[in-house]
């Protein structure tokens, strides 16, 4: 007898996350289906190339929905329609500086976004069928006090997006002990691959890395090149993730690599991969790089990147994470870097 394909709904299935759980998952045989925001941009599916499946295929295994987790009629809609077994709430306003820009609007889809979905599961009575993750962040706890962060670590956000995910960590929580809910909360630190967004900082140097190995010409701008991170592969946060709605009971994990690196770390790999040694001066926010054979400025630290309240440091404990999901990311940061960079090189396309 055959056994019965689990549905799952993922939220945000066009990021980076999404595509790759969409992908995880659909080779683990589940039928899934994910939901997207409506937008004019011609390749705002382009992570999903390779699972999209046309509308009208019949008995299909994979959907996609328009819809916004801001508007609470189409969470109840869509929970009332789906049933999943599973929901994967990964759609946000994900960008920590433009959570500066549009604060509300950030917090219109990270807080309530979270509750419009658990009150969607708790109308519908699926209470007992529908499993729920959150995609909390390690942004949560601010800089680092002490040796790392865990799950008992007191949290203190330092920017309008970590306030809003804060809140949809405990909406979620409160929902788990109120309702009798399968709701957990993944507290993911930094996770990169080479379908990271063009406006993430990992993304940016590895997109300038391939078009200067083209052109030979330009010079990188950014931020705080001080600013250190707990930096792992995306591919093996989405094992955990899943692993985390796999769990007996609904509880809520770190899922890191307990290693951070600086931004001008992850510059120097970077800029190995292309056989150049990239050497610093100066200090903040007159921070250059140069090429140490050709003496041209590759770099520069400008005020304009620097965020009104800096997170200097972040480092996590995945000991729980390991414990009770058996659950350890397998590529360092080195081997990520290098991962990120020859796929950059290898898509790059010169302008005609």
């Amino acid at each position: 007898m055959n056994k019965k394909r689990k549905l799952a709904l993922i939220t945000g299935v066009t990021g980076q996350d999404g595509s790759i759980l969409a992908d995880f998952l659909l080779k683990k045989n589940y039928i899934v289906h994910g939901v997207k925001r409506r937008s004019s941009s011609l390749n705002s599916t382009v992570r999903l190339d390779r699972i999209y499946q046309d509308k009208f295929i019949k008995n299909k295994s994979f959907y996609l929905h328009y819809g916004d987790v801001s508007d609470p009629s189409f969470c109840n809609r869509i929970l009332g329609e789906v049933k999943p077994d599973e929901l994967y709430h990964l759609a946000a306003q994900s960008h920590v500086a433009i959570s500066y820009e549009l604060p509300l609007y950030t917090a219109s889809v990270n807080s309530l976004g979270t509750l419009n979905l658990l009150e969607a599961i708790r109308i519908n009575n699926l209470n007992k069928k529908t499993k729920f993750y959150n995609a909390a962040t390690s942004e949560m706890y601010g800089s680092l006090k002490g040796k790392y962060q865990n799950e008992l670590t007191p949290f203190h956000p330092q920017s309008p997006y970590a306030t809003s995910k804060l809140f949809s960590f405990w909406i979620t929580k409160n929902y788990r002990d109120s309702y009798n809910l399968f709701a957990s909360n993944g507290i993911l630190f930094n996770h990169e691959s080479f379908s990271r967004g063009e406006t993430f900082v990992t993304k940016k140097i590895t997109m300038f890395i391939a078009k200067y190995n083209h052109y030979k010409k330009g010079v990188l701008y950014l931020g705080n090149l001080s600013s250190k991170r707990d930096w792992g592969f995306a591919d093996d946060y989405i094992i955990g993730i899943w692993k985390i709605l796999q769990h007996s009971k609904p509880e809520d994990f770190v899922l890191s690599t307990g290693k951070s690196y600086s931004v001008r770390d992850f510059l120097k790999y970077a800029f190995a991969c292309i056989n150049i040694k990239i050497i610093f001066k100066g200090k903040k926010d007159k921070e250059i790089g140069i090429d140490s054979k050709t003496k041209k400025v590759l770099v520069k630290s400008i005020p304009y990147y620097y965020r009104p309240n800096e997170v200097t440091n972040l480092i996590g404990n995945n000991r729980k994470a390991k414990k009770v999901l058996n659950w350890t990311p397998k590529i360092k940061f080195k081997a990520l870097v290098k991962l990120m960079v020859n796929e950059e090189l290898k898509n790059f396309t010169p302008k005609k």
